[in-house]
């Protein structure tokens, strides 16, 4: 059978966010069954101000290998998701991926809403109004039974733009405010989806009980949380620890003040599968760091290459 090439408008029409949430959350269970594996994020420089990274993962239950490589430069990037056929090592289809990780980062976060915030979190703060910031929201109120979310951004204009557009996307109605502290402050949920480099918000500023999704940095020299924040944080998840040994610069400045010990941090198959506490008491704040995984990539690509076998989406190529 010839592989399928699949667009990201074929992306668009096979996934949707519940879907991919469950297929992320199957993904982590079966790492913690020790029936899939990942390799963290590998980067090449290229001249030029190009960079390839590339992840890879495998899944005996699913039954495929893969790996998803994107290439950016000062224009822009580009990703791809290719899929094999663990048994016969046939590859099957070739994913456009930009929209797929973005999907499978708001699946990430979604689990681990599901599993470490409070089961009657309502309230949600934002920080960041791009392309991440979207899934992320759609995946909290996904999980959890959502009536306000307070947004912000730099740009006000931006900032009130993405509020009226959320407010449709999510069916909950979504605010624009004029402060850091207004969106972390008194919130059952923070989501921290921004390229910034420096802490968005003071840690004291969170009230008792919030969860947090950090998802913004994925290089150590990047940080959207501060070290007050990890300290006041009772359970940390990841996706990986040894892609955020390598990746998460949120855990750097607490790391070296002696604040975090990798001890302390746990990952998120371990909560899914109920050998880590994600919460234990409804006043602990609970922290999700996440720099994404070719595992949670292999996942949604699994579920839109069959979806789009099953439907006859796609592009034949000639191998």
């Amino acid at each position: 059978m010839s592989a399928l090439y699949l667009t990201e408008e074929d992306v668009a029409w096979l996934l949707d966010i519940n879907g991919a949430i469950e297929s992320v959350e199957d993904a982590f269970r079966q790492w913690g069954d020790e029936r899939a594996e990942h390799q963290p994020r590998r980067r090449v420089a290229g001249g030029h101000g190009a960079t390839l990274h590339v992840l890879s993962a495998g899944s005996e239950p699913l039954g495929y290998v893969g790996y998803k490589s994107y290439v950016t430069t000062p224009k822009g990037a580009r990703f791809q998701f290719g899929l094999f056929d663990a048994k016969t090592g046939q590859p099957v289809a070739l994913i456009e991926a930009n929209l797929l990780g973005q999907m499978r980062t708001g699946a990430a976060s979604g689990v681990a809403t599901k599993f470490m915030a409070r089961p009657d979190a309502k309230i949600v703060g934002c920080f960041g109004t791009g392309f991440q910031a979207k899934a992320q929201l759609k995946a909290v109120c996904s999980v959890r039974r959502i009536e306000r979310i307070e947004v912000y951004g730099r740009d006000d204009a931006r900032r009130r733009a993405f509020a009226a557009e959320m407010t449709e996307f999510c069916n909950v109605p979504v605010v624009a405010v004029h402060s850091p502290e207004e969106a972390a402050a008194e919130k059952d949920i923070v989501v921290c989806a921004t390229t910034s480099r420096v802490p968005l918000f003071d840690g004291h500023s969170l009230a008792e009980g919030t969860h947090l999704n950090v998802i913004g940095s994925n290089y150590l020299t990047k940080a959207e949380i501060d070290v007050t924040t990890i300290r006041r944080a009772d359970h940390i998840a990841c996706d990986s620890l040894d892609a955020c040994k390598l990746e998460a610069g949120d855990f750097v400045p607490a790391i070296e003040d002696g604040s975090l010990d990798w001890s302390r941090v746990h990952e998120l198959s371990d909560v899914v599968q109920g050998r880590e506490t994600g919460r234990a008491h409804p006043e602990d704040i609970t922290l999700f760091k996440s720099v994404g995984i070719g595992l949670e990539d292999l996942a949604v690509a699994v579920r839109v290459f069959e979806r789009a076998r099953a439907e006859g989406i796609g592009q034949l190529l000639p191998f």
